[in-house]
C-alpha cells in the first residue's frame, strides 16, 4: 500500500522530524554516490526519493523523480522546472539503459508486485549502472511506529533485501544502516539526532538502525562469442580420414584357405 504524497510531502517538508530524517538519509546516500562521481550521468528516484535528488540537480545530465500512480505525483523541484513524472509502478516512462543511478525509497517496501518491480529498475538501468534500495529495517524502531512513512509497507532485514536483489539481477555491493534516533518529535531526541547517528555507527548491534541502504549493481552477462561453445563441446578427430583395415592377400598365397592374410592399414581417403 503506497502512502499518499500528500503525507510524504507533509513529513518531509513540514515537520521538524522528517527534515531531520531526511538530512540522515540524503548525508548517508551523498557518501556512497558523492556529487563529484555523478557529474554528465542520468540519476533517477523511484517511489518518493525527490528529497535525496537534490544535490545531483547542478551536475547530472538529467534527474528524473518516478512516483508511482496509487501514490500521486507533485511538482518537484520547487521553483525549477519540474522534473517529477507520474508512472506505472511497474512501467516507467523510460528508454531501457538510459539510467546510470536509481533510488528507490519508499517504492519498494510499499510495492504489491516487488518482483516486477525489481525488473523494472533492472530494465532501466545501464550496463554497470547502480541503485540504492532504502527500506525500513524490520529490527529497528521506525518501522514499527505508524507516525513515519516507515512504519507502513513490509520491513526487511539485510539478508532478506540481499536476497531478493540478487535473485533479480542484482551484484550486492555494500549497505549502511541510518536513523538511529528514536521515531520521535520531541526536541530532546531532534538535538541529539547527530549523536546518535555517530554511536549508532560505531554500536549497530546494540541499537539498530531505523532503514537500511544497500547498494547494488546491474550484472551484465559477459558476452559469447557466436558458434564457440559448438566448436569446444566437440573433441578433435585426430585420425580423422583413416578408414578402417582391410584383408590383403600376400604373394605366394593359394587362396582363401592355405593362403596367409595381413590386416594392413589402407590409405588415406
Amino acid at each position: 500500500m503506497h502512502l499518499d504524497v500528500r503525507d510524504l510531502q507533509d513529513f518531509y517538508y513540514r515537520s521538524a522530524l522528517g527534515r531531520a530524517a531526511q538530512r540522515v538519509i540524503r548525508d548517508n546516500v551523498l557518501g556512497f554516490w558523492p556529487q563529484a562521481n555523478t557529474k554528465g550521468q542520468s540519476v533517477a528516484g523511484f517511489g518518493f526519493a525527490v528529497p535525496l535528488l537534490r544535490p545531483y540537480l547542478r551536475d547530472a545530465r538529467r534527474v528524473i523523480g518516478l512516483m508511482p500512480a496509487p501514490q500521486g505525483v507533485m511538482p518537484w523541484p520547487a521553483g525549477a522546472p519540474n522534473v517529477a513524472v507520474l508512472c506505472e509502478e511497474t512501467a516507467w516512462p523510460i528508454e531501457t539503459g538510459m539510467i546510470d543511478r536509481l533510488v528507490v525509497m519508499h517504492g519498494l517496501e510499499s510495492s504489491e508486485k516487488p518482483a516486477r518491480l525489481l525488473e523494472e529498475c533492472c530494465r532501466v538501468l545501464g550496463p554497470g549502472g547502480r541503485a540504492l534500495f532504502v527500506v525500513p529495517n524490520r529490527a529497528g524502531l521506525w518501522s514499527r511506529s505508524d507516525r513515519t512513512p516507515f512504519g507502513f509497507g513490509h520491513p526487511y532485514s539485510v539478508g532478506q533485501l540481499e536476497a531478493q536483489l540478487r535473485a533479480h539481477g542484482f551484484e550486492i555491493r555494500r549497505h549502511a544502516s541510518a536513523l538511529y534516533q528514536p521515531p520521535s518529535a520531541r526536541r530532546f531526541w531532534l538535538r541529539t539526532g547527530r549523536m546518535a547517528e555517530r554511536l549508532g555507527r560505531r554500536l549497530p548491534l546494540v541499537m539498530a538502525g531505523g532503514v537500511l541502504i544497500v547498494e547494488a549493481a546491474k550484472q551484465v552477462p559477459a558476452p559469447r562469442r557466436p558458434g564457440l561453445a559448438e566448436r569446444v563441446r566437440h573433441p578433435l578427430r585426430v585420425l580423422e580420414g583413416i578408414g578402417a583395415a582391410e584383408p590383403v592377400r600376400l604373394q605366394g598365397s593359394d587362396g582363401p584357405r592355405g593362403g596367409r592374410f595381413a590386416r594392413l592399414p589402407s590409405k588415406p581417403a
